[in-house]
C-alpha cells in the first residue's frame, strides 16, 4: 500500500441503494475519489469523483480488486465478513451499511459469528437473514461516513 489521498471503495453487489445515494453525495461534497466495484453493471452519477469497476463473476473478484487496491488512508464499504477482515489486516478503515466500523479488535469474533452461523445453515438449521434495513441504519451509516471525511480532511490540513 503506498502512501496516496484517502478513497472510498465500495463492494457494491450487496450495498444498499439507499448507502450508495449516501455515497454518491457524500464523495462529491467532500470531493473524494469513489468507486464502486461490482460483478453486474450499474449506473453512478456523473461526476469525477465517482467510478465504477466491473469485474468478472467469480468467487471474491470483487473483494481481490478492493484488496489489491485498498490504501492504509482508505474507507472500504461491505458486509462482507471476510473481505472487512483483510481490510483491517491492511491498516484501512472497514465499515459496513449499518454504520458498524470493524476493527483489529472486533473482526475475529465476527468471522467466528460468520463461521458459526454457516456451520448451523449448511446444518439444516434456520437461522434468519439480518434484520431489515431501516431509518437508524441509515443514520448511523451517514454519521460514521461523516466521521471518517472529517478525520481525514484534518489530517490533510495538518
Amino acid at each position: 500500500m503506498t502512501d496516496k489521498a484517502p478513497k472510498i471503495w465500495v463492494d457494491a453487489d450487496a450495498c444498499p441503494v439507499v448507502i450508495k445515494n449516501i455515497l454518491f453525495k457524500a464523495a462529491t461534497r467532500a470531493e473524494i475519489e469513489t468507486t464502486l466495484v461490482a460483478n453486474h453493471s450499474m449506473t453512478v452519477p456523473n461526476s469525477p469523483y465517482l467510478q465504477f469497476i466491473q469485474v468478472q463473476q467469480g468467487f471474491d473478484v470483487a473483494d481481490n480488486l478492493i484488496v489489491q487496491r485498498a490504501n492504509a488512508h482508505d474507507l472500504i464499504i461491505t458486509q462482507d465478513i471476510p473481505l472487512a477482515a483483510e481490510i483491517v489486516e491492511l491498516g484501512a478503515t472497514a465499515l459496513n451499511p449499518r454504520g458498524e466500523r470493524y476493527t483489529a479488535a472486533n473482526i475475529k469474533a465476527r468471522l467466528n459469528m460468520r463461521d458459526f452461523m454457516e456451520t448451523l445453515r449448511s446444518s439444516g438449521v434456520q437461522t434468519g437473514g439480518p434484520a431489515a434495513f431501516n431509518d437508524q441504519d441509515k443514520r448511523a451509516f451517514a454519521n460514521a461516513l461523516d466521521q471518517w471525511i472529517t478525520r481525514q480532511q484534518r489530517q490533510a490540513r495538518s
